[in-house]
């Protein structure tokens, strides 16, 4: 099946960007500090300017003022470029459910193309994207960027690309998961198809099993009613997590072009097994926080009315060639002991073991870790005599290649590149429509099979790794003191 995905000989560079949502958290915390980050660095076009639009009825020099009293550590650490940003930002109040309000405030910026950064919530993609429309702004060349989630379940995805390819080609349609801008992600791609080592043995005959791990210590404070319907499947797995999964586990792509990396990814997720009422018996996991400690702060816990989970972990498996019969454990949840983004592949054990010690069963098998939040470390896990006195040579113990990356102040923030990369027209890190529905199906099946069986959350205290019932899919770089006990 061809990808929907359409590369452009020559795509436009766009110097005006509409931020939707500029009030929003999102905004605050993340847009605009990458944004004066892009104008410190000098790498947003000449002529940029911000059009912000938010429902807070103020002016520009109120927004401005707003800003300023809101980003005190943008002002005090990058105090000339915020206040160079400021200077082309404009502000625009207005409903975005009113078309012809919104075509009336934004006609006047229609002098040139654009990319409208859509940070709201999904049913207003659609009366947004027609509200840009009728001012002009949705003619080629400019794009629209999307915000995750795109729906809450297939139908609802598909239904809202149906309505957006009805706005703008595919490939002026950018949907963002703001992990595939993070260096650490990016740098799995070189890992896998820049090393030998790495690529000859990357698959089943090789591979024992892979874990992702996504953990977070912060709850879902102020955020109760959109995490009710979402819950940590829809929230995080069915986008970050399947988009890490699918970089893993693609084939090797022909380029690096946006049109080869994404039909790969898409393959992988088409090629997930769907559950059954059965198989998530043995296979998945639900949990949610009660109160706890984390970081030595008592916590309240998730109590919403809703059967919503805050944690999940479940059993993936890919039916293709390369991952045929390998496990792929995915762990996620809120209020967990520590925050952490790691992938775990293990291998499989050598097939003839000739050394006195350790005996065969205790022998420990190779893993490469990679770690990818809060710092970024690679550990190779080998085997080795190094460590041994010169008469014991046939003792092996383990050993740690160790390629932690340095800590540095340049790091950028994963938006930083995503923006840029909207403005020059560049779809590599964006996901596809076909994408977001493949990941939706697999979801789905998760979903139905768990209102099948019945299955419900267990309980488990904030600041631990989860519910008990969880232990068996958790990691082995998660120590053994600090893992729920299975049963208990």
């Amino acid at each position: 099946m061809k990808s929907s995905a359409v590369t452009s000989a020559a795509v436009t560079t766009l110097d005006t960007l509409f931020l939707f949502g500029a009030t929003g958290d999102l905004s605050r915390r993340y847009l605009i500090p990458s944004i004066a980050h892009l104008v410190r660095d000098r790498l947003l076009p000449p002529g940029f300017r911000l059009v912000a639009i938010g429902r807070q009825d103020m002016d520009d020099d109120g927004f401005r003022s707003w800003l300023r009293k809101e980003l005190p550590d943008q002002r005090a650490r990058n105090n000339a470029a915020f206040e160079q940003l400021l200077a082309v930002t404009h502000y625009v109040a207005v409903d975005l459910s009113d078309r012809a309000a919104m075509a009336a405030a934004l006609s006047p910026y229609a002098d040139r193309p654009a990319a409208s950064y859509l940070a709201i919530p999904p049913d207003l993609f659609v009366p947004t994207c027609e509200g840009l429309q009728a001012a002009g702004l949705l003619d080629a060349p400019s794009r629209v960027v999307l915000e995750k989630p795109i729906g809450h379940d297939l139908a609802s995805a598909r239904e809202i690309n149906a309505r957006l390819r009805g706005f703008a080609d595919e490939d002026r349609i950018f949907r963002i998961d703001h992990y595939l801008g993070k260096a650490p992600v990016q740098n799995l791609l070189a890992l896998r198809f820049g090393n030998t080592l790495l690529e000859a043995v990357w698959h089943h005959r090789w591979i024992e099993s892979v874990d992702i791990l996504v953990a977070e210590t912060a709850g879902v404070d102020g955020r109760e009613g959109y995490y009710a319907r979402y819950g940590a499947l829809r929230d995080m797995v069915q986008n970050h997590m399947l988009q890490l999964l699918a970089l893993i586990a693609m084939e090797p792509p022909s380029s690096l072009d946006a049109g080869s990396l994404r039909e790969e990814k898409r393959k992988v997720l088409r090629a997930l097994r769907p559950m059954t009422a059965e198989d998530v018996c043995a296979d998945s996991v639900r949990g949610r926080y009660a109160e706890g400690v984390v970081d030595g702060r008592a916590v309240p816990g998730f109590t919403h009315d809703s059967e919503t989970e805050t944690f999940v972990a479940l059993r993936a498996r890919i039916d293709n060639w390369r991952w045929a019969g390998v496990p792929f454990r995915l762990v996620t949840g809120k209020r967990l002991a520590h925050r952490t983004t790691e992938v775990l592949v293990t291998f499989k054990p050598v097939s003839h073991w000739i050394f006195d010690k350790p005996p065969y069963s205790s022998a420990m098998p190779n893993r490469l870790l990679m770690r990818l939040q809060p710092e970024e470390t690679i550990e190779l896990g080998l085997m080795g005599s190094l460590a041994a006195p010169e008469w014991g040579g046939t003792e092996l113990q383990p050993l740690s290649l160790d390629l932690s990356m340095p800590a540095t102040t340049q790091r950028r923030i994963a938006y930083e590149r995503l923006i840029l990369d909207a403005l020059h027209g560049n779809q590599a890190l964006f996901v596809t429509g076909e994408e977001v529905e493949a990941a939706w199906a697999w979801i789905d099946s998760i979903s139905a099979a768990w209102d099948g069986c019945g299955e419900t959350a267990k309980p488990y205290p904030a600041g631990s790794w989860g519910p008990a019932e969880a232990a068996d899919f958790l990691p082995i770089t998660v120590p053994a003191s600090s893992r729920p006990v299975a049963g208990s």
